[in-house]
């Protein structure tokens, strides 16, 4: 069959105007971002020169000279010279769910879906609603009974024997449901008119900030317990997420100040106008404009926050990172520890880079015009 009866007459490949044109737009493009300035040109050789001497030996560690794998460390012991993914393969279980016992780990992986699936459910604007709220209420009992067990015949884990990636994402996800209204209370509360509020909020949020998360982990892990009436205790992991909570709250709240400054005072004026009281200003007016001005460092201390629940390590919790080192311990696959740090760091790479490719694409939807011109080029 001719093939321009298929296209109306005209052939379905580009005529040599069109390919012309595309390869001068590429030139130009080419042109003004690379080689504009004689500064350009050697940044982009630099940066030509430093591709060419990591990219390939890189390349042939991970890949071409790794060995997938073996049954025994000795396999990969045996073929020096790439990485042992094979290490991976035998340990994933550990590094992924921590000490939880083996034959119930369906468990936390079933939590650990359910926790991602809602997460990227909520993601889309016309899932937020009333019906949200009562989604995550049943996701969250879902993920507790899946993760403690002693109903519907599921056998008692204690949560000392939680670890891995459901760990990190439940400290993450409670961190950030329950730090972010806290923070923009304590953000209004920083601008209230009531000395005696402004003052504590202030202080609090100055305190907070002042301080590493580690000492307050510290806190919460040593402290905390000798202030409590005797024979009451909290658990170890309650105390860790109050502290992660309360950290991030102190954060929050400044980004939020930020946003609330941001806003003219018109907007406050023509709210109190209406008749609007102050929670209905706050509420309709002001904090859905400023709250959309800030979302760029909002998400960053999103990201910052799911990043931190690493330091839950040193106060004894088996997050992704002692897992990790757990996996290592083993003296017959030991030394492959680089291999280990590059598995929990691509899945920190993965959340952290979908949390900030769905930002960007939030600011444009919502069209707060705080996105630079080159954002998604």
């Amino acid at each position: 069959m001719n093939p321009t009866s298929l296209t109306g007459g005209t052939t379905a490949t580009p005529r040599a105007p069109e390919r012309a044109l595309r390869a001068l737009h590429i030139w130009q493009w080419t042109r003004e971002r690379l080689f504009q300035s004689p500064a350009g040109i050697l940044g982009t050789l630099l940066c030509l020169w430093l591709l060419l001497m990591t990219v390939p030996p890189l390349v042939d560690w991970l890949l071409v000279k790794a060995t997938f794998s073996s049954p025994t460390a000795q396999g990969c012991r045996n073929a020096p010279g790439g990485a042992c993914w094979a290490f991976i393969a035998e340990k994933h279980r550990l590094i992924l769910f921590g000490t939880y016992p083996y034959d119930e780990q369906w468990r936390p992986l079933l939590a650990t879906l359910a926790l991602i699936g809602t997460l990227v459910y909520s993601a889309a604007r016309r899932a937020w609603d009333l019906k949200l709220t009562m989604l995550w209420t049943g996701v969250l009992a879902l993920v507790a009974v899946l993760m403690w067990g002693g109903l519907f015949g599921l056998s008692y884990v204690e949560n000392v024997r939680w670890g891995g990636l459901p760990l990190t994402l439940i400290l993450s996800t409670f961190g950030i449901a329950f730090a972010f209204p806290l923070g923009v209370v304590l953000a209004l509360g920083r601008r209230s008119k009531m000395p005696a509020i402004k003052a504590l909020c202030v202080g609090y949020i100055e305190l907070i900030r002042g301080v590493p998360l580690i000492s307050i982990l510290f806190m919460s892990s040593v402290m905390l317990p000798l202030f409590l009436p005797e024979g009451m205790s909290i658990d170890k992991l309650l105390r860790a997420q109050l502290a992660i909570v309360l950290f991030a709250a102190a954060y929050i709240a400044e980004v939020v100040r930020g946003g609330l400054q941001s806003i003219p005072k018109g907007q406050y004026e023509g709210a109190e106008s209406i008749g609007l009281s102050y929670a209905q200003q706050m509420r309709r007016v002001v904090l859905p404009q400023a709250l959309k001005v800030v979302i760029p460092p909002l998400v960053s201390t999103f990201i910052a926050l799911f990043k931190d629940t690493s330091l839950v390590v040193i106060i004894g919790i088996f997050d992704l990172t002692q897992a990790a080192k757990a996996a290592l311990a083993d003296p017959a696959w030991g030394g492959f520890g680089v291999e280990a740090y590059l598995f929990i760091g691509a899945i920190y790479f993965v959340f952290c880079f979908s949390l900030s490719k769905y930002s960007r694409s939030l600011e444009r939807s919502l069209a707060t015009g705080h996105t630079s011109d080159n954002a998604g080029k």
